[in-house]
């Protein structure tokens, strides 16, 4: 099937459509969108150990059959960082499903900077990032309507959450910038105002976690679906893009991976805030067996299903948003 994907992020102060790819992220005629996250696959080039998680991914792709597969982050943990990342996104590729790949902390600490790693991923058949322009940026992919007439139907925004805090005085992890905050505002907005002041349906992926997941999971009131087994490690400092979502009033979930030993979804202010599940093999700290996330996106409507794929087909976390996160 022929597909024409159109990229759409800021330039100075105007908007420029990229044709990266020939490839459409549309619905299909049951009026779907179906998403796998994975996330910190943690691949060691060369070790068994990172066997199964080549051995997960290409369980689940075959059950899901998927329109996009999502990488967030920390794919590779060990050198030859470009034989490593080729590794697990052929593996991905073999299956002749679009994907995107966001950055995480481990990434470029193989001998490869993001830049480089970039432009590899790239090189990858079924990627569908955009060509950079300097340094790797954010990006973001519509998703159009069943009919091919509509026009865009839904929104997916991937940000680079980053490493280490660069402030001496500050310990942790990286924050998103206030330019990252105010490039996706001035999108949304272009979005919106597009669709005749309407929010298009929108998710959000990227690999560290927002302050408010933490937030979000101490709230007694709060209905928690899955495992929280850790604190979320968040960045220190916080410059709003929570914020930012809730007043743009497009992005439903946010979805980012970083903490091994969670995979929960948690509802704040009405923006569902979850983990993917660990997907790696036995090459760093996990107390919980691998898989991945689904997430099943609905044409024209504000709502989406999602679980966890574990190996032998299981299913768990079956959850909708927003009613499975609302007390009755």
């Amino acid at each position: 099937m022929k597909r024409i994907l159109s990229f759409l992020f800021l330039l100075g102060m105007g908007w420029v459509t990229l044709y990266a790819q020939s490839a459409t992220l549309k619905f299909n005629q049951a009026g779907e969108f179906k998403i796998v996250q994975f996330t910190d696959v943690h691949f060691k080039y060369g070790n068994p150990a990172s066997d199964i998680a080549l051995e997960r991914i290409d369980e689940v792709l075959e059950a899901e059959r998927p329109d996009l597969v999502v990488l967030t982050g920390d794919v590779i943990y060990a050198a030859p960082a470009d034989k490593g990342m080729r590794t697990v996104l052929e593996r991905v590729s073999a299956h002749q499903v679009p994907f995107v790949v966001t950055f995480g902390n481990h990434d470029d600490e193989q001998g490869m900077t993001r830049t480089r790693l970039y432009d590899l991923i790239r090189s990858v058949p079924g990627c569908l990032m955009p060509d950079r322009a300097g340094q790797a940026p954010d990006y973001t992919l519509t998703v159009q309507s069943s009919d091919g007439k509509g026009g865009h139907a839904a929104v997916l925004y991937f940000f680079d959450s980053h490493s280490y805090s660069k402030l001496e005085d500050v310990k942790g992890y990286d924050w998103l910038t206030f330019d990252q905050v105010e490039n996706y505002r001035r999108q949304s907005a272009a979005f919106t105002e597009a669709n005749g002041g309407q929010p298009l349906p929108a998710l959000s992926f990227f690999h560290i976690p927002l302050p408010e997941f933490n937030r979000a999971a101490s709230d007694e009131g709060a209905i928690l679906v899955g495992t929280r087994m850790e604190k979320a490690c968040a960045p220190a400092l916080n410059t709003g893009m929570f914020t930012a979502m809730k007043e743009a009033g497009d992005v439903m979930g946010v979805f980012v991976g970083h903490d091994h030993d969670n995979d929960y979804a948690v509802m704040w202010h009405g923006i569902l805030l979850a983990y993917g599940r660990y997907t790696g093999g036995n090459t760093v700290y996990n107390h919980l067996s691998n898989g991945a996330r689904v997430i099943v996106l609905k044409e024209g409507r504000r709502t989406f299903d999602t679980w966890i794929d574990l190996a032998g087909g299981q299913q768990v976390n079956c959850a909708t948003y927003p009613d499975s996160f609302v007390k009755k």
